[in-house]
């Protein structure tokens, strides 16, 4: 047992660092202040209590799944290209698409004006 108090400050000091670099965002349960406070101050239970219920998933200072996926350019990973993901070929079929389009939403304003001013018609 003389390496209890050594493995205790190793998990406190490794808690601590993983706590203050882990993504405010993917911290779960209790915010990333209220975490912090707790492996402080309740070394071995906030350290413990860290590890299983607040370390985000795959997050912190190792990494996860996700760790070497390179984040979107616009922001929007859903608008980046992607193998498999549909690509106009044709422009005159597009042009087509938008018109219709731009007809139903006109089409749609006009029925919205008349629904609410009906004594304009």
């Amino acid at each position: 047992m003389p390496y209890l108090g050594l493995i205790v400050a190793v998990l406190w000091i490794f808690c601590l660092i993983d706590v203050i670099t882990a993504d405010e965002g993917g911290i779960r349960h209790l915010p990333k202040t209220v975490w912090l406070l707790l492996v402080v101050f309740l070394p071995l239970a906030g350290s413990v209590a860290w590890l299983v219920a607040g370390r985000p998933v795959g997050g912190g200072i190792w990494g996860g799944p996700d760790a070497g996926r390179r984040p979107s350019a616009t922001g929007f990973p859903e608008y980046d290209v992607r193998p498999g993901r549909a690509v106009a070929t044709n422009s005159e079929s597009d042009e087509e698409f938008l018109r219709r389009c731009r007809e139903r939403a006109q089409q749609q304003r006009d029925a919205a004006r008349r629904t609410r001013n009906p004594e304009q018609d």
